[in-house]
């Protein structure tokens, strides 16, 4: 029987990445890691800031007006954040998702499946979670929604400090993933989420994205035109009554992210670099910053695990992310022709899997849409989300550090340069000239051996001659 040809043999999942697309996810993982520490801190500055004697003076920046209200933008500096410098997170995430759709993972649909369906997965079994704990404790279904979020920076900041050997796969699934997630997040706010629209403002939001595009594609350039533009598609996103967050994503998926043959890299690209520091520098830790403000005491702590909207969203987060992710995953793998990597095992997934139920940036920002009204309640569940996080980010590192010890030997041989010319030996295996240049060091060094074989057999002699 003849053997499978390329096309039509089993894709491995999680296998080893092309080199362009290993350098891709190695430079989004160094801005986002940086990101996920800054993140880190403000939410750990908002909480301290919000429990000390400073708790009033944090209330009223956080509710401090400012902007114009003619314009219908008289907004607090809390919202200000969540629904403007957060726009500036989902407009990366639409070009990290539309880079994905066209040159990543994503681009072969065999190749999709895996994390689009791991990812559906990872949404669907938390949002189960959280309705079976919330009827079963007669509490509100409003945050079914809460726990069905994976936070990009906050988990890949984990991951680079715990999980520092891990294969470059490992680290692209969970990134793409989480991209696909954000782009359901998204969907998810703007059907459920959306009260009232003005369809005037909404259109007036369309005809500006419709503008924008129109630039794009006839390769008008300059960011005095793009950035006015963009205010003004987000202003009337946020009047129109659907989330100003959606405007970010819908103009980052509208940018090219493959060059043409004159371009070093895709406008979606340049730009990209460009605003992901903005992003995970500034825009989510300010957001943090006034958003993970809650009063934490004994008593919250308590509820957190007694109420049943607030521990619905804990063991979503724990319990239905990790399951729902390694379920999808194997799912994937048993249904399609996807075959996991023989480098990996399912504890390596599982890890990962229990990554994601780190829900910060975008959970917050459901919570307090899902709750909006209940000041109590939305305290109460960002408490939760805060701890769910927390379980999720120990649990993970735990099992992380129990499998650190394999990874290190993978990400060694991923690394490994024998013939120093800046390329990894893995990725030449298929280049005869590599191996030519192999050919010669081991001659090189064989010549050397026999030479300090010779040097070492003389001084033998000599040493046994007569005395």
């Amino acid at each position: 029987m003849p053997a499978p040809t390329t096309a039509t043999k089993d894709r491995k999942a999680l296998g080893r990445l092309s080199l362009p697309e290993r350098n891709f996810v190695a430079d989004a993982l160094r801005t986002e890691t940086l990101g996920g520490v800054l993140l880190l801190l403000a939410a750990i500055a908002a909480l301290v800031w919000a429990n000390s004697g400073l708790q009033e003076s944090y209330e009223s920046v956080r509710d401090f007006h400012l902007g114009p209200a003619s314009l219908g933008l008289d907004l607090s500096i809390g919202h200000w954040a969540a629904d403007g410098l957060l726009a500036v997170f989902f407009f990366v995430a639409g070009i990290e998702l539309k880079r994905e759709l066209v040159a990543g993972d994503l681009k072969d649909p065999r190749a999709a499946v895996l994390p689009v369906v791991a990812a559906l997965c990872g949404m669907a079994v938390p949002a189960l979670v959280y309705t079976l704990v919330s009827v079963t404790g007669g509490g509100s279904l409003a945050g079914w929604a809460v726990p069905t979020a994976t936070d990009i920076a906050f988990a890949l900041a984990v991951l680079a400090v715990i999980g520092t050997s891990l294969p470059s796969a490992l680290r692209a699934f969970l990134l793409t993933l989480a991209v696909v997630d954000d782009l359901f997040a998204i969907l998810i706010i703007a059907v459920f989420f959306t009260d009232d629209l003005d369809f005037a403002a909404l259109g007036g939001a369309v005809v500006g994205l419709a503008v924008f595009w129109l630039l794009l594609r006839k390769g008008v350039r300059g960011w005095y035109v793009y950035v006015p533009l963009a205010l003004v598609i987000w202003g009337l996103m946020y009047n129109s009554g659907i989330h100003a967050t959606i405007a970010g994503v819908a103009m980052g998926l509208m940018l090219r992210c493959t060059p043409h043959e004159d371009e070093a890299h895709s406008p979606g690209e340049h730009i990209e670099h460009l605003v992901r520091p903005l992003s995970a520098g500034l825009a989510v830790p300010l957001f943090a910053l006034f958003s993970a403000g809650v009063a934490v005491s004994g008593d919250a702590i308590g509820e957190v695990f007694t109420r049943p909207e607030t521990l619905g969203v804990v063991l979503g987060l724990v319990v239905g992310k990790a399951l729902g992710i390694f379920g999808g995953t194997w799912l994937a793998a048993r249904f399609t022709r996807a075959e996991l990597s023989e480098d990996l095992a399912w504890p390596d997934v599982f890890a990962v899997a229990s990554l994601a139920g780190i829900g910060f940036t975008v959970s917050l920002l459901i919570g307090e849409l899902a709750f909006e009204g209940d000041e109590v309640l939305t305290d109460q569940v960002k408490a939760a989300v805060l701890t769910g996080s927390l379980i999720a980010a120990i649990l993970a590192s735990v099992l992380l550090k129990v499998r650190n010890a394999k990874y290190r030997k993978l990400c060694e041989a991923e690394e490994l340069d024998e013939d120093l010319d800046g390329i990894p030996d893995i990725y030449e295996q298929d280049n005869p000239e590599y191996h030519l240049r192999m050919a010669d060091i081991y001659e090189r060094k064989a010549a050397e051996h026999r030479r300090l074989a010779e040097v070492t057999a003389g001084a033998s002699e000599e040493n046994d001659g007569p005395a």
